[in-house]
């Protein structure tokens, strides 16, 4: 599977799923929205779907669904603080265009 977690992204997820006490892992993926077509999606996983892909990452379980894995496949999530802000980024070779809001992409 290639897609790869930063240190921070890996050190972030553990601390959000410790905090939520319950859960497996997280699941990456894309749903059709925006301006641009499709938006990166995360979200706590309770329970493993069968069709589930997962990547075992060191203290965090990371699932993707087959359907999202063909936008995803090389992508490298990324935690980051930028002033105030701070959350995930996917470095995603695969984008050809971001909208001017940042929130969906297009392959």
């Amino acid at each position: 599977m290639a897609i790869t977690l930063t240190d921070k992204a890996l050190a972030q997820l553990a601390r959000y799923l410790t905090k939520r006490g319950q859960g497996v892992g997280v699941r990456l993926g894309v749903k059709t929205t925006g301006c641009s077509g499709m938006a990166y999606t995360l979200e706590y996983v309770d329970s493993v779907g069968e069709d589930d892909m997962v990547l075992d990452a060191p203290g965090v379980k990371i699932m993707i669904d087959p359907k999202s894995y063909v936008y995803l496949d090389g992508t490298e999530l990324d935690f980051a603080r930028e002033g105030l802000n701070e959350g995930f980024k996917f470095n995603n070779p695969n984008e050809r265009d971001r909208c001017g809001c940042g929130e969906s992409f297009r392959v």
